[in-house]
């Protein structure tokens, strides 16, 4: 029924899984999906939608790299905005309102036409280890297939329990099984497992809705895109969502539920994600607070389905049913299905590699929600690592490692497996020291050309990201050297209360003025011509106008980027023996012995590791 032996198999087909199993193949491993239905290939389990805060930076990078959710993330959107278009271009973060159905129909017909993946349907029950190292997985049938190396991305699978009040039954998504057995085994190989919780809102019939008394969220006017190829276009048209609140009734019908919920009569015990809570949480933490947001999100082109954003809950259906019936819009609401809370095992990240393979067993992989995060995104960046790095590891080549100067993704992943996390870990831009480097306009000269470089982004996408950066090379270089009479620029700072100027300058310091954009500078002759001739397009115009306004700011994290490289390259041996510096604190040892740093960077940011003992370890390195 399989090859011999795999290179690479992958088990689970959400987000991580398949941009795991789609990059492994795309350079060059024999590689094998198994997931426990092929009908649902990265289905969205919770809202649909992809990118936002931080997310949207992540999905980018993806895309730069040569993974296909931000391809995925275009050709199945139903709506475009760049939120934070008011801050900073480091703060800008993409986002699309998707079609549910459509995204993983997408996603199934991407990797269908990869070479090198094969497919199966079953449940992998095992793992199948010799000497430390996985040589191939278990199925429930009992049927054993070999590999080299094993991706696990089990996602809320690992022995999920959903919860809908007082009651509770086994599944890792609504309407389908958990997985069980995997859990079990690892433990016996010696991993650490612990439980976290996550939650989803209700369904519901938009025929039921009177759209009337919510807010209208339109999309962008003049909507981008996330992939960086020429494989997909903008939106022409979009579909709205709306905007309405909850209210001081709203609650207190909730609260006729607690003693039924979950989450407060100790049937959930796990951790949840802090910055997504449910709306029990909501009014029992911020009791303050007399109303909270809801988004209504359609979830399709042709679907009469809602998403309710803003009311995750797992508290009893008729509670849930007598709540929403207040909210201004939904008097008349039917349910599709109430919200439920998830509860599943997750394994500390700080048994991982910064390759994403476990430090217990070579040649095993875990990637996404089994590491401890939350999100579509966060699950499908470490997915493409993890998959890349599982065909380097079976090629014999050198490890693909992204620092925290270079991506989102490598700040997730030095996060997890340095920090580790005890409850689901979203990304926020905050957690960037260097995010003014890291904006989502740029990912494509960040880290297509790394990628290229080990076999991933194609020649194709080398040709374009090079001629965009030709192209905002030269016309940088175009502002610093082109002047403008005083007769052509003052009307237009005058129209823009901007101070004018009384001789002659250069181009690029009125472009640096604050209240001054790239539109304003199309006004003048020599800027249009420029553009037509070169046929600059709108990703060049942002590019530059970022690289000219914000060139103080990114040179100077360029600077402190370049510092923390530097400690970045002073490598610590893999089995060094901490234990033996009696000067460093016995918390330092005990956490540096069970992370296992590669850096002196990286062991600067453990957790109970301070200034003093980095210096003891500097003195030790001979530095």
């Amino acid at each position: 029924m399989f090859k011999d032996t795999y290179d690479v198999i992958v088990v689970g087909a959400g987000h991580a899984g398949s941009e795991a199993a789609a990059a492994a193949a795309n350079m060059g491993s024999s590689t094998l999906l198994v997931t426990m239905n092929l009908q649902n290939i990265a289905q969205m389990s919770c809202n649909p939608a992809m990118g936002g805060i931080a997310k949207g930076q992540i999905l980018r990078e993806i895309d730069a790299i040569g993974g296909y959710s931000g391809i995925v993330s275009d050709t199945s959107a139903i709506q475009f905005k760049m939120l934070n278009k008011s801050k900073g271009p480091a703060m800008w973060s993409p986002r699309v309102q998707s079609d549910r159905m459509m995204f993983s129909q997408h996603w199934r017909e991407k990797l269908e036409q990869t070479q090198n993946l094969d497919f199966y349907q079953e449940m992998v029950s095992g793992l199948m280890v010799e000497k430390h190292k996985v040589v191939g997985v278990r199925t429930s049938l009992g049927l054993e297939i070999k590999a080299k190396t094993v991706i696990l991305t089990n996602g809320t699978f690992l022995n999920g329990l959903i919860h809908i009040g007082n009651k509770n039954f086994g599944g890792g998504r609504a309407g389908e099984r958990a997985s069980t057995g995997m859990t079990a085994e690892l433990i016996e190989l010696g991993f650490e497992a612990g439980r976290m919780k996550t939650g989803t809102p209700p369904r519901v019939d938009g025929r039921s809705l009177d759209f009337s008394k919510m807010e209208e969220q339109p999309g962008d006017e003049n909507p981008w895109k996330f992939s960086y190829s020429s494989e997909t276009k903008p939106l022409e048209k979009q579909r709205s969502c709306w905007m309405t609140y909850t209210s001081p009734e709203v609650h207190n019908i909730l609260k006729e539920g607690f003693d039924r919920s979950p989450m407060f009569n100790g049937a959930i015990q796990s951790t949840g994600p802090r910055y997504c809570p449910s709306i029990e949480d909501k009014i029992h933490k911020f009791a303050d607070k007399e109303r909270h947001q809801m988004f209504v999100e359609p979830e399709g082109w042709n679907t009469i389905e809602y998403y309710v954003n803003g009311f995750s809950t797992s508290l009893p259906e008729d509670i849930q049913y007598k709540a929403l019936k207040l909210v201004a819009g939904f008097e008349n609401v039917k349910f599709f299905r109430p919200g439920y809370a998830i509860e599943y095992d997750y394994f500390p990240p700080t048994q991982l590699r910064h390759t994403l393979e476990t430090k217990l067993v070579e040649g095993l992989y875990f990637a996404g929600q089994i590491n401890g995060t939350t999100g579509y995104e966060e699950a499908a960046s470490q997915g493409l690592m993890a998959g890349m790095n599982a065909a380097l590891k079976v090629q014999e080549k050198e490890d693909f490692i992204l620092s925290r100067s270079e991506a989102y993704i490598g700040v997730l992943i030095d996060d997890l497996i340095t920090k580790g996390t005890e409850e689901p870990y979203r990304m926020f831009t905050s957690r960037a020291e260097y995010r003014t480097l890291l904006r989502q306009d740029n990912a494509d000269f960040r880290l297509t050309g790394k990628s290229f470089g080990v076999g991933l982004a194609s020649s194709e996408r080398m040709k374009v990201m090079e001629e965009k950066k030709k192209k905002s090379e030269t016309f940088v270089e175009f502002f610093k050297n082109q002047s403008v009479t005083t007769d052509e620029i003052n009307p237009i700072l005058g129209s823009k209360k901007s101070s004018k100027v009384d001789q002659q300058g250069k181009l690029y310091k009125i472009l640096a003025r604050p209240n001054i954009v790239m539109e304003d500078m199309r006004k003048l002759e020599s800027v249009k011509k420029h553009i037509e001739e070169n046929n600059l397009g709108n990703e060049v115009l942002e590019q530059v106008e970022v690289q000219v306004k914000y060139a103080g700011y990114i040179e100077k994290e360029k600077l402190n980027a370049d510092k923390l490289n530097r400690l970045e390259n002073v490598r610590i041996p893999e089995h060094f023996n901490y234990n033996g510096l009696k000067s460093m604190s016995l918390e330092a040892r005990e956490k540096l012995t069970k992370i296992k740093p590669r850096t002196i960077s990286q062991a600067s940011r453990v957790s109970g590791v301070n200034p003093s003992d980095v210096s003891v370890l500097l003195v030790h390195m001979g530095r």
